[in-house]
Protein backbone atom coordinates (compact mmCIF):
# COMPACT_ATOMS: atom_id res chain seq x y z
CA UNK A 1 0.00 0.00 0.00
CA UNK A 2 1.25 3.36 -1.23
CA UNK A 3 1.52 6.31 1.16
CA UNK A 4 -0.88 7.90 -1.31
CA UNK A 5 -3.49 5.25 -1.27
CA UNK A 6 -3.62 5.44 2.25
CA UNK A 7 -4.09 8.76 3.16
CA UNK A 8 -6.76 8.79 0.53
CA UNK A 9 -8.50 6.06 2.59
CA UNK A 10 -8.22 8.10 5.86
CA UNK A 11 -9.86 11.29 3.53
CA UNK A 12 -12.25 9.15 2.49
CA UNK A 13 -13.56 7.65 5.89
CA UNK A 14 -13.34 11.07 6.72
CA UNK A 15 -15.44 12.13 4.42
CA UNK A 16 -18.36 9.25 4.78
CA UNK A 17 -18.52 9.64 8.44
CA UNK A 18 -19.14 13.28 8.05
CA UNK A 19 -21.52 12.71 5.74
CA UNK A 20 -23.50 10.12 7.74
CA UNK A 21 -23.27 12.52 10.57
CA UNK A 22 -25.70 14.74 8.65
CA UNK A 23 -28.04 12.02 7.86
CA UNK A 24 -28.45 11.59 12.02
CA UNK A 25 -31.77 12.93 13.80
CA UNK A 26 -32.15 11.81 16.88
CA UNK A 27 -29.91 10.59 20.51
CA UNK A 28 -30.35 6.54 19.06
CA UNK A 29 -29.09 7.77 15.52
CA UNK A 30 -25.83 9.46 17.27
CA UNK A 31 -25.15 6.05 19.73
CA UNK A 32 -25.64 4.20 16.47
CA UNK A 33 -23.19 6.56 14.36
CA UNK A 34 -20.62 6.84 17.20
CA UNK A 35 -20.55 2.40 17.26
CA UNK A 36 -20.14 2.76 13.33
CA UNK A 37 -17.37 5.68 12.90
CA UNK A 38 -15.92 5.74 16.68
CA UNK A 39 -16.22 2.09 17.99
CA UNK A 40 -13.39 -0.55 17.74
CA UNK A 41 -14.63 -1.77 14.22
CA UNK A 42 -14.41 1.44 12.63
CA UNK A 43 -12.24 2.07 9.99
CA UNK A 44 -10.21 4.79 11.49
CA UNK A 45 -9.84 2.37 14.57
CA UNK A 46 -8.90 0.15 12.09
CA UNK A 47 -6.35 2.24 10.73
CA UNK A 48 -4.29 2.01 13.33
CA UNK A 49 -4.00 -2.04 13.85
CA UNK A 50 -2.68 -1.71 9.99
CA UNK A 51 0.42 0.57 11.06
CA UNK A 52 2.64 -2.24 12.17
CA UNK A 53 2.20 -3.59 8.63
CA UNK A 54 3.06 0.00 6.67
CA UNK A 55 7.13 0.84 6.01
CA UNK A 56 8.90 2.12 9.02
CA UNK A 57 9.30 5.86 7.34
CA UNK A 58 5.51 6.41 6.67
CA UNK A 59 4.15 5.02 10.26
CA UNK A 60 4.49 8.71 12.30
CA UNK A 61 2.60 10.49 9.52
CA UNK A 62 -0.30 8.07 8.85
CA UNK A 63 -0.49 7.91 12.58
CA UNK A 64 -0.72 11.85 13.01
CA UNK A 65 -2.92 11.79 10.25
CA UNK A 66 -5.12 8.96 11.86
CA UNK A 67 -5.27 10.98 14.98
CA UNK A 68 -6.56 13.84 12.85
CA UNK A 69 -9.26 12.31 11.35
CA UNK A 70 -10.57 10.76 14.81
CA UNK A 71 -10.66 14.19 16.35
CA UNK A 72 -12.29 15.76 13.38
CA UNK A 73 -14.71 13.20 13.91
CA UNK A 74 -15.10 13.19 17.70
CA UNK A 75 -15.37 17.07 17.25
CA UNK A 76 -18.37 17.00 14.40
CA UNK A 77 -20.45 14.62 16.77
CA UNK A 78 -20.23 16.83 19.78
CA UNK A 79 -21.53 19.71 17.35
CA UNK A 80 -23.94 17.54 16.13
CA UNK A 81 -25.27 16.10 19.17
CA UNK A 82 -25.81 19.61 20.45
CA UNK A 83 -27.45 20.31 17.24
CA UNK A 84 -29.94 17.16 17.79
CA UNK A 85 -30.28 17.99 21.21
CA UNK A 86 -31.84 21.87 20.56
CA UNK A 87 -33.94 20.36 17.82
CA UNK A 88 -35.62 17.56 20.17
CA UNK A 89 -36.09 20.25 23.16
CA UNK A 90 -37.40 22.52 20.38
CA UNK A 91 -39.96 19.99 19.06
CA UNK A 92 -41.28 18.96 22.62
CA UNK A 93 -41.49 22.53 23.81
CA UNK A 94 -43.95 23.03 20.67
CA UNK A 95 -46.14 19.68 21.29
CA UNK A 96 -45.93 19.49 24.51
CA UNK A 97 -47.66 22.70 26.03
CA UNK A 98 -49.17 22.79 30.23
CA UNK A 99 -52.56 23.89 29.95
CA UNK A 100 -52.33 26.15 32.98
CA UNK A 101 -56.30 25.92 33.19
CA UNK A 102 -56.38 21.98 34.07
CA UNK A 103 -56.08 21.23 38.19
CA UNK A 104 -53.02 20.47 40.11
CA UNK A 105 -52.01 17.48 41.40
CA UNK A 106 -52.20 16.88 44.48
CA UNK A 107 -49.48 17.07 46.89
CA UNK A 108 -48.61 13.69 48.84
CA UNK A 109 -48.19 15.06 52.48
CA UNK A 110 -46.54 13.33 55.36
CA UNK A 111 -48.93 12.41 58.57
CA UNK A 112 -48.08 11.28 61.91
CA UNK A 113 -47.24 7.69 62.32
CA UNK A 114 -50.67 5.90 64.69
CA UNK A 115 -48.27 5.27 67.36
CA UNK A 116 -47.52 8.55 67.49
CA UNK A 117 -50.92 9.62 67.49
CA UNK A 118 -51.93 7.05 70.18
CA UNK A 119 -49.06 8.39 72.53
CA UNK A 120 -50.58 12.10 71.59
CA UNK A 121 -53.95 10.86 72.80
CA UNK A 122 -52.52 9.51 76.07
CA UNK A 123 -50.66 12.43 77.03
CA UNK A 124 -53.69 14.66 76.55
CA UNK A 125 -55.34 12.28 78.57
CA UNK A 126 -53.40 12.30 81.73
CA UNK A 127 -52.49 15.83 81.36
CA UNK A 128 -56.07 16.39 81.97
CA UNK A 129 -56.23 14.53 85.13
CA UNK A 130 -52.94 16.47 86.06
CA UNK A 131 -50.57 14.35 85.37
CA UNK A 132 -46.97 15.59 84.01
CA UNK A 133 -44.66 13.57 81.30
CA UNK A 134 -41.56 12.90 82.20
CA UNK A 135 -38.51 10.68 80.24
CA UNK A 136 -36.14 8.10 81.64
CA UNK A 137 -33.19 6.69 79.45
CA UNK A 138 -33.30 3.48 77.39
CA UNK A 139 -29.87 2.34 78.72
CA UNK A 140 -30.29 1.55 82.54
CA UNK A 141 -28.60 -0.86 85.07
CA UNK A 142 -29.50 -4.03 86.72
CA UNK A 143 -29.82 -1.88 89.83
CA UNK A 144 -32.80 0.33 88.44
CA UNK A 145 -34.34 -1.76 86.15
CA UNK A 146 -34.66 -4.67 88.90
CA UNK A 147 -32.90 -4.47 92.11
CA UNK A 148 -34.48 -1.41 93.39
CA UNK A 149 -37.54 -2.72 91.66
CA UNK A 150 -37.87 -5.57 94.22
CA UNK A 151 -36.46 -7.81 91.79
CA UNK A 152 -33.21 -9.11 93.33
CA UNK A 153 -31.01 -11.40 91.24
CA UNK A 154 -32.18 -14.49 93.26
CA UNK A 155 -36.07 -13.50 92.10
CA UNK A 156 -37.56 -15.85 89.57
CA UNK A 157 -40.08 -13.03 89.02
CA UNK A 158 -36.95 -11.79 86.43
CA UNK A 159 -37.56 -14.88 84.22
CA UNK A 160 -40.66 -12.66 83.03
CA UNK A 161 -38.41 -10.12 81.19
CA UNK A 162 -35.79 -11.40 78.43
CA UNK A 163 -33.48 -9.08 78.63
CA UNK A 164 -30.56 -7.78 76.41
CA UNK A 165 -27.64 -6.81 78.56
CA UNK A 166 -24.55 -5.26 77.14
CA UNK A 167 -20.62 -6.04 77.24
CA UNK A 168 -20.52 -4.14 80.24
CA UNK A 169 -21.43 -5.64 83.36
CA UNK A 170 -24.90 -4.23 84.98
CA UNK A 171 -25.86 -2.20 81.91
CA UNK A 172 -28.66 -3.47 79.66
CA UNK A 173 -31.52 -2.00 77.92
CA UNK A 174 -34.50 -1.41 80.24
CA UNK A 175 -37.21 -3.65 79.65
CA UNK A 176 -40.14 -2.03 80.74
CA UNK A 177 -40.15 1.78 82.05
CA UNK A 178 -40.91 0.93 85.55
CA UNK A 179 -37.00 1.96 86.29
CA UNK A 180 -38.41 5.51 85.97
CA UNK A 181 -40.55 5.82 88.99
CA UNK A 182 -37.02 5.58 90.97
CA UNK A 183 -35.90 8.10 89.22
CA UNK A 184 -38.57 10.80 89.07
CA UNK A 185 -38.66 9.64 93.06
CA UNK A 186 -36.00 10.49 93.68
CA UNK A 187 -35.96 13.57 92.29
CA UNK A 188 -38.85 14.38 93.67
CA UNK A 189 -38.99 13.23 97.07
CA UNK A 190 -40.70 13.94 99.09
CA UNK A 191 -43.34 16.21 97.02
CA UNK A 192 -46.45 13.86 95.87
CA UNK A 193 -46.03 12.77 92.50
CA UNK A 194 -48.26 12.51 89.47
CA UNK A 195 -46.67 11.75 86.55
CA UNK A 196 -46.82 9.20 83.28
CA UNK A 197 -43.20 8.13 81.64
CA UNK A 198 -43.44 6.78 77.89
CA UNK A 199 -40.86 5.31 76.19
CA UNK A 200 -39.10 2.05 74.25
CA UNK A 201 -38.47 -0.76 75.85
CA UNK A 202 -36.80 -3.99 74.93
CA UNK A 203 -36.84 -7.54 75.05
CA UNK A 204 -35.21 -10.94 73.84
CA UNK A 205 -38.57 -12.24 72.31
CA UNK A 206 -39.37 -14.37 69.75
CA UNK A 207 -41.26 -12.05 67.07
CA UNK A 208 -44.53 -12.84 66.00
CA UNK A 209 -48.02 -10.99 66.04
CA UNK A 210 -48.62 -10.27 68.96
CA UNK A 211 -44.57 -9.73 70.45
CA UNK A 212 -41.81 -7.59 69.03
CA UNK A 213 -38.33 -7.05 70.22
CA UNK A 214 -38.83 -3.56 70.97
CA UNK A 215 -42.12 -1.74 71.83
CA UNK A 216 -43.35 1.25 73.54
CA UNK A 217 -44.77 1.66 77.06
CA UNK A 218 -46.37 4.37 79.24
CA UNK A 219 -45.72 4.26 83.07
CA UNK A 220 -48.35 5.63 85.68
CA UNK A 221 -47.05 7.36 89.06
CA UNK A 222 -48.99 8.58 91.71
CA UNK A 223 -47.52 8.88 94.93
CA UNK A 224 -48.91 11.32 98.03
CA UNK A 225 -50.02 10.65 101.67
CA UNK A 226 -53.21 8.94 101.50
CA UNK A 227 -53.54 7.21 98.29
CA UNK A 228 -55.47 4.16 98.05
CA UNK A 229 -56.49 1.70 95.12
CA UNK A 230 -59.37 3.77 94.97
CA UNK A 231 -57.92 6.17 93.62
CA UNK A 232 -56.08 3.57 91.27
CA UNK A 233 -59.36 2.24 90.43
CA UNK A 234 -60.76 5.89 89.47
CA UNK A 235 -57.80 7.15 87.77
CA UNK A 236 -57.41 4.06 85.52
CA UNK A 237 -61.45 3.83 84.76
CA UNK A 238 -61.08 8.01 83.95
CA UNK A 239 -58.39 6.93 81.59
CA UNK A 240 -60.13 4.11 79.89
CA UNK A 241 -63.56 6.82 79.23
CA UNK A 242 -61.87 9.19 77.96
CA UNK A 243 -59.77 7.29 75.86
CA UNK A 244 -62.39 4.99 74.46
CA UNK A 245 -65.67 6.51 75.46
CA UNK A 246 -67.94 7.72 78.23
CA UNK A 247 -70.05 4.15 77.89
CA UNK A 248 -66.90 1.51 78.01
CA UNK A 249 -67.20 -1.10 80.57
CA UNK A 250 -64.01 -2.09 82.26
CA UNK A 251 -63.28 -4.65 85.32
CA UNK A 252 -59.93 -5.38 87.37
CA UNK A 253 -58.47 -8.76 88.09
CA UNK A 254 -55.96 -10.11 90.03
CA UNK A 255 -52.58 -10.26 89.31
CA UNK A 256 -48.85 -10.32 89.88
CA UNK A 257 -46.17 -8.09 89.76
CA UNK A 258 -42.90 -7.79 92.25
CA UNK A 259 -42.91 -3.82 92.64
CA UNK A 260 -46.84 -3.45 93.43
CA UNK A 261 -48.99 -5.06 96.17
CA UNK A 262 -51.61 -5.92 95.61
CA UNK A 263 -51.73 -6.12 91.67
CA UNK A 264 -54.38 -6.03 88.81
CA UNK A 265 -55.08 -5.97 85.56
CA UNK A 266 -57.32 -3.88 83.81
CA UNK A 267 -59.58 -5.22 81.20
CA UNK A 268 -62.15 -2.97 78.77
CA UNK A 269 -65.03 -4.58 76.97
CA UNK A 270 -64.67 -5.71 73.42
CA UNK A 271 -64.21 -3.07 71.12
CA UNK A 272 -65.30 -5.94 68.26
CA UNK A 273 -68.13 -8.31 69.81
CA UNK A 274 -69.12 -5.72 72.55
CA UNK A 275 -68.86 -8.60 74.81
CA UNK A 276 -70.50 -11.09 73.30
CA UNK A 277 -67.97 -12.93 72.38
CA UNK A 278 -64.82 -13.17 69.52
CA UNK A 279 -61.70 -14.33 67.93
CA UNK A 280 -60.15 -10.88 68.98
CA UNK A 281 -61.32 -11.17 72.31
CA UNK A 282 -61.14 -15.26 72.19
CA UNK A 283 -64.40 -15.54 73.39
CA UNK A 284 -64.32 -13.65 76.83
CA UNK A 285 -65.50 -10.58 75.43
CA UNK A 286 -62.82 -8.62 77.28
CA UNK A 287 -59.64 -6.81 76.15
CA UNK A 288 -56.61 -6.09 78.39
CA UNK A 289 -55.02 -2.79 77.93
CA UNK A 290 -52.71 -2.66 81.75
CA UNK A 291 -51.06 -3.85 84.40
CA UNK A 292 -51.55 -1.86 87.13
CA UNK A 293 -50.86 -1.95 91.50
CA UNK A 294 -50.41 -0.03 94.69
CA UNK A 295 -46.53 0.43 94.95
CA UNK A 296 -44.85 -1.87 96.91
CA UNK A 297 -43.46 -0.60 100.07
CA UNK A 298 -39.88 -1.68 98.87
CA UNK A 299 -39.94 0.47 96.25
CA UNK A 300 -41.29 3.42 97.88
CA UNK A 301 -38.72 3.15 100.57
CA UNK A 302 -36.14 3.07 97.16
CA UNK A 303 -37.45 6.20 95.92
CA UNK A 304 -36.79 7.91 98.88
CA UNK A 305 -40.64 8.01 100.31
CA UNK A 306 -41.13 6.30 104.15
CA UNK A 307 -44.24 4.47 103.08
CA UNK A 308 -45.47 4.31 106.84
CA UNK A 309 -45.72 8.13 105.45
CA UNK A 310 -46.86 7.41 101.85
CA UNK A 311 -48.08 5.22 99.54
CA UNK A 312 -49.23 5.48 95.65
CA UNK A 313 -49.95 2.94 92.73
CA UNK A 314 -48.32 2.33 89.41
CA UNK A 315 -49.65 1.29 85.80
CA UNK A 316 -47.95 0.30 83.10
CA UNK A 317 -49.60 0.37 79.18
CA UNK A 318 -48.57 -0.58 75.52
CA UNK A 319 -49.61 2.02 73.12
CA UNK A 320 -49.14 -0.58 70.42
CA UNK A 321 -52.14 -2.85 72.30
CA UNK A 322 -54.20 -0.04 72.57
CA UNK A 323 -53.99 0.99 68.67
CA UNK A 324 -54.58 -2.80 67.71
CA UNK A 325 -57.34 -2.42 69.62
CA UNK A 326 -58.97 0.07 68.27
CA UNK A 327 -58.30 -0.19 64.89
CA UNK A 328 -58.09 -3.81 64.85
CA UNK A 329 -54.89 -4.31 63.64
CA UNK A 330 -53.92 -8.00 63.17
CA UNK A 331 -50.03 -7.74 63.90
CA UNK A 332 -47.90 -5.81 65.78
CA UNK A 333 -44.83 -6.08 63.01
CA UNK A 334 -47.21 -3.30 60.94
CA UNK A 335 -45.74 -0.36 63.23
CA UNK A 336 -42.05 -0.83 62.48
CA UNK A 337 -41.81 -2.77 59.17
CA UNK A 338 -42.78 1.35 57.74
CA UNK A 339 -44.73 0.06 55.05
CA UNK A 340 -46.42 3.22 53.29
CA UNK A 341 -49.81 0.57 52.35
CA UNK A 342 -50.43 0.32 56.25
CA UNK A 343 -49.33 3.64 57.57
CA UNK A 344 -51.19 5.72 55.04
CA UNK A 345 -54.51 4.35 56.69
CA UNK A 346 -54.39 6.85 59.40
Amino acid sequence: MTETQVFEDLEQILQQGLAALEEVKDEAGLQAWRTAHLGRSAPVMQMFSRLPQLPKELRPQVGQRANQVKQALEAALAERGEQVRAASLQQKLASERVDVTLPGRQPLRGRLHPETQVLRRIFAVFEEMGFQVFRSRDVETDEYNFELLNIPAYHPARDMWDTFYTTRPGVLLRTHTSPGQIHVMRASAPEPIRAILPGMCYRYEQVSARHETQFYQVEVLAVGKNITFGDLKGTVNGFARRMFGQNVRTRLRPSYFPFTEPSAEMDVECFVCGGKGCPVCKGSGWLEIMGCGMMHPTVLRNGGYDPEVYSGFAAGMGPERISMLQSRIEDIRYFWANDLRFLEQF
